[in-house]
């Protein structure tokens, strides 16, 4: 069975850190795809491993990615 997760990739200092909010399961790489690549190996694993009790409570049929607009200062 194949399903699409979502993937939030961003850069903090010199890594990229990147994360699956389906699952709350995040990784890290030294650039952007590696961080990809970590985060696919990590997913996987995850679920190769984890009881089917804890994949059903952490994983969310729905995610929802957005935008706001703040003030700052």
């Amino acid at each position: 069975m194949k399903r699409r997760l979502t993937a939030i990739i961003g850069k903090e200092a010199d890594t990229y850190v990147a994360f699956c909010p389906e699952v709350d399961i995040a990784s890290q790489g030294d650039s952007l795809e590696e961080a990809r690549t970590n985060l696919k190996e990590a997913l996987e694993l995850f679920f190769e491993t984890a009881p089917m009790d804890e994949v059903a409570s952490r994983l969310l049929d729905e995610v929802y990615i957005t935008q706001v607009d703040i003030a700052i200062g």
